[in-house]
């Protein structure tokens, strides 16, 4: 049941997570006071190089308002400019928004709190020659899909569950019909759209045959490492890319490389979610192996779309996260690292799991199931796909 908020004592500015984003990606300064609990704002929270963010829970305001010490507590907020709050649904961040406000502290809400910043979704085109192939960007976990659109047939590659009405209507706006929905791999940080894209449109669930043999229990296509996918005039060609996981598969269309989470642009893959941190070291093994030699058959023009970015990752010119291969090469230390080396480097430091990530493994195994709410719960927050970023030269 949703909480009870008492109304705002004068009406706030509000502020929508898509405008907040627009200034974010403009380098525009934020200040933000988050008004949710200390768990919370720790698990996830609003942030980048340009966010100054304070937390201050809900009940300390309102008992500021009560003892008159709104001031103080204003005080206490880092940074200069205007105040944004933020909460989780728009709600208490509208009457402390207010609270200040009514103190003549320039504030605003944000309308639709951090449940709205998980269900902003950016589009943005690739420069590719082959086809038409957009990125898909999700700012508030750093989960990146794509949509191959050719000849008025498309794939999307890596969806999301909770976006997949973006994808259909996305395939409408340009007159293609949704061909295949395929996952790179089995996720760990989010649910996959792949069944939910197959059971609301003709397109085809598609899998590695070495990821469905992880157990898969659903029903998908099992695609060969030397099958391809015809999408239109263009083909998908498979790039088998183990190490994050034993079915990681990248695709090629044109002279862009789907890499799905294999490399990132500013770091590697993670070993450990699929076997563990004991057998995390030989799938390192094998992530060394798919970096040294099995990217060696690509040109350095190839360029990359990876499956994730971070808050630190620098954009491309185009204000997509893609970065030629050659670039990478040069740039990420493991390209140069002798394989035991890498092995402990990767996994001496390795971050914190995703959160519930077992029971979205399984989801997205097809041996347990979650509504649509209970999903887009479970993969709220960051997605710590990658391992510890390797130092960028």
């Amino acid at each position: 049941m949703a909480e009870d908020y008492p109304d705002p004592p004068t009406d706030p500015p509000s502020l929508s997570t898509a405008a907040l984003q627009s200034k974010l990606d403009a380098g525009e300064s934020i200040r933000l006071l988050d008004v949710r609990d200390r768990d919370e704002y720790e698990q996830w929270r609003l942030s980048g190089d340009s966010v100054t963010a304070t937390q201050l829970p809900f009940p300390k305001l309102l008992q500021a308002k009560v003892t008159g010490e709104v001031d103080d507590l204003v005080a206490a907020v880092a940074g200069t400019g205007p105040i944004t709050v933020v909460c989780a649904r728009g709600e208490a961040s509208a009457f402390v928004a207010g609270l200040l406000t009514e103190h003549g502290f320039e504030a605003r809400n944000l309308s639709d709190g951090m449940e709205g910043w998980a269900r902003l979704y950016e589009a943005r085109e690739i420069a590719c020659d082959a086809a038409t192939v957009l990125q898909y960007r999700r700012r508030s976990s750093g989960c990146l899909g794509y949509m191959v659109v050719s000849d008025g047939s498309a794939a999307v590659v890596d969806p999301l569950r909770t976006f997949t009405d973006r994808y259909v209507a996305d395939a409408v706006d340009r007159d293609a019909t949704l061909t295949y929905a395929v996952d790179t791999h089995v996720h760990a940080d989010h649910i996959s759209g792949v069944r939910r894209l197959a059971a609301e449109t003709d397109a085809e669930p598609i899998l590695s045959e070495r990821a469905a043999d992880r157990g898969v229990a659903a029903d998908v296509t099992e695609l060969a490492d030397d099958e391809t996918l015809q999408v239109g005039s263009v083909t998908l060609e498979p790039n088998p890319l183990p190490g994050h996981t034993t079915g990681m598969t990248g695709f090629t269309v044109g002279a862009v490389l789907l890499a799905g989470d294999s490399i990132f642009l500013d770091s590697v893959a993670r070993p450990d979610l699929e076997a563990g941190a004991d057998g995390a070291r030989d799938l390192a093994r094998d992530l060394h192996r798919t970096l040294t030699e099995r990217l060696a058959a690509l040109p350095d023009e190839t360029r990359v779309a990876p499956g994730h970015y971070n808050e630190s990752t620098t954009p491309a010119a185009d204000g997509t996260f893609t970065a030629t291969l050659g670039t990478l090469r040069d740039q990420l230390p493991a390209f140069e690292m002798e394989r035991e080396a890498f092995v402990e480097y990767v996994c001496d430091d390795i971050p914190p799991r995703p959160a519930n990530f077992e029971r979205i493994i399984a989801i997205n195994l097809g041996t347990a199931t979650a509504d649509d709410d209970t999903a887009f719960e479970l993969e709220l927050g960051p997605n710590n796909c990658a391992a510890t970023p390797l130092d960028v030269a």
